[in-house]
C-alpha cells in the first residue's frame, strides 16, 4: 500500500477495484467539444502528399506568444515550426530554422527552461540523430536553443542520451537548482524485443544544456512502458508520473516525494486516464485538465483526441471527473501527441495532429480551445 500527500493531508491509495465499463461510462460525463469547429485553427494544413505530425507547443510568459514545432510524417524529420502572437487565433508562415534539423527525427519537444541563475532559453530537443549504437530505432538525442525569444537558433548537437523519444517532459525540482527530463529508450542489450520500452531520466543543473547520463526509473519486462508526464501536486510534496504501456495498453503512474530521487512502485490508472502521450495544465481554480489519446472502450471515444478534467486527488479513483471529446479522428488512433497551454483568461489551447475530416488529406496540425465555464454549461 502506497501512502502519498494530497492538499496538506494523508490519503491512503488502495488497490483500483475492477468496474464494469459500461458502468464506469455510466458515471462519468462525456461532453462533446469536438463539432464546434468555431474552437478550431488550422496551425498547418496536411495534403495529400504531406503528412503534419506529433507537435509540442510553449506559452511565453508574455501569455499571448505561442510556438509549436513538429514532424513531417510519422515520426519524420524536426523542422516546421510556426508562431502566434494571439494566443493561437493565427499563426505565422514557417520560420527558418537551422538546415540541420532535418537530420533529427521522431517527435520533437519545445521547453523553455531556466538555469538556477534565472536565465531561460528555448530549447527543442529531438530524437534518433546521428550516433548511438544503432539499437532498433534508437539514435542519439539531438537540442537546439534560442536565446533571443526564438528569433534565432544554434544548429542541432548531440546531448549525448540515446532515446527512442525526446524528453517527453521536464520538470524543475529542488526549487530550481536542477530539471529532471524523463522519456523511453530501448532496453539497452536486448536482442529479443525489437520494440522493448523502459522509463528513463536525466538531470541539468544549467537549465538543460547538458544532461547527466541515464538512470532506468522504470522496467517492467516484457511491457512496453513510454511517454511519461510528470504533474506536481498543488501542494508541491509530491510528483506523479503518467505513462503508457504498449503491449497491454495498460496506462499508469508511480509517484515521488523526494524530487524525483526514487519512484513509487507503479500502479494501473482508471479507464478514465487510459490513453497514450498525457500532456497536463492545471486550471486557475485548481482543477487538471489532461490531455490524450483516448485508448479506453469506456466512454465512446476510442482512438479520438480527449481530455480529462478533475483534481489530482481523483486521479487513482474510478468514475471521477469528467471526460470532454476535444477532435474527432477520421484515422483511427493516428492522433494526440498535443501541446497543451493556458492562457491568463482561462483558455486551454490544445494542439495536435490528427486527420480532422474525411478526404484525401493527410494529417494536419489542429488546436482547439475551451475554458472551463464552457464544460460547466454542458
Amino acid at each position: 500500500m502506497l501512502r502519498a500527500r494530497f492538499f496538506g493531508m494523508n490519503l491512503r491509495i488502495i488497490s483500483l477495484a475492477v468496474f464494469c465499463f459500461s458502468s464506469i461510462a455510466a458515471a462519468l460525463p462525456v461532453v462533446d467539444l469536438s463539432g464546434e469547429v468555431e474552437r478550431q485553427v488550422v496551425v498547418e494544413p496536411g495534403t495529400p502528399e504531406i503528412y503534419q505530425g506529433h507537435p509540442t507547443t510553449v506559452l511565453l510568459p508574455d501569455g499571448r506568444s505561442l510556438f509549436a514545432v513538429w514532424t513531417l510524417g510519422h515520426g519524420g524529420p524536426c523542422g516546421p515550426m510556426k508562431r502566434s502572437d494571439d494566443g493561437g487565433w493565427t499563426w505565422s508562415p514557417l520560420l527558418p530554422v537551422p538546415e540541420d534539423w532535418k537530420t533529427v527525427r521522431n517527435c520533437p519537444a519545445i521547453y523553455q527552461l531556466a538555469d538556477p541563475q534565472g536565465k531561460t532559453r528555448l530549447i527543442v530537443f529531438a530524437g534518433q540523430g546521428p550516433g548511438g549504437s544503432r539499437q532498433p530505432d534508437n539514435g542519439m538525442m539531438h537540442q537546439s536553443f534560442s536565446e533571443d525569444g526564438g528569433k534565432t537558433w544554434s544548429p542541432m548537437k548531440p546531448n549525448g542520451l540515446e532515446c527512442v523519444m525526446p524528453f517527453c517532459t521536464i520538470s524543475p525540482v529542488e526549487r530550481g537548482k536542477k530539471l529532471i527530463g524523463l522519456t523511453n529508450i530501448r532496453r539497452p542489450g536486448d536482442t529479443e524485443d525489437r520494440y522493448s520500452n523502459i522509463l528513463t531520466q536525466s538531470e541539468s543543473t544549467d537549465g538543460g544544456l547538458t544532461w547527466s547520463p541515464w538512470r532506468v526509473i522504470l522496467d517492467l519486462d516484457p511491457l512496453r512502458v513510454c511517454e511519461p508526464e510528470v504533474i506536481r501536486s498543488p501542494d508541491g510534496r509530491q510528483l506523479l508520473c503518467l505513462y503508457r504501456e504498449n503491449r497491454k495498453r495498460e496506462t499508469g503512474f508511480m509517484t515521488s516525494d523526494d524530487e524525483g530521487k526514487t519512484w513509487s512502485s507503479p500502479r494501473r490508472l482508471p479507464q478514465a486516464l487510459v490513453g497514450d502521450r498525457h500532456k497536463a495544465r492545471y486550471a486557475p481554480d485548481g482543477s487538471l485538465v489532461i490531455c490524450f489519446r483516448d485508448k479506453s472502450s469506456a466512454f465512446g471515444t476510442m482512438n479520438h483526441f480527449v481530455a480529462w478534467v478533475g483534481r489530482y486527488e481523483d486521479i487513482p479513483h474510478e468514475g471521477r471527473g469528467i471526460r470532454v471529446k476535444l477532435l474527432h479522428s477520421h484515422a483511427g488512433g493516428d492522433c494526440g501527441y498535443p501541446g497543451l497551454e493556458l492562457l491568463p483568461d482561462g483558455t486551454f489551447v490544445a494542439t495536435t495532429y490528427i486527420k480532422y475530416r474525411p478526404g484525401p488529406e493527410k494529417h494536419s496540425i489542429i488546436s482547439t480551445r475551451f475554458r472551463l465555464d464552457d464544460l460547466e454549461k454542458r
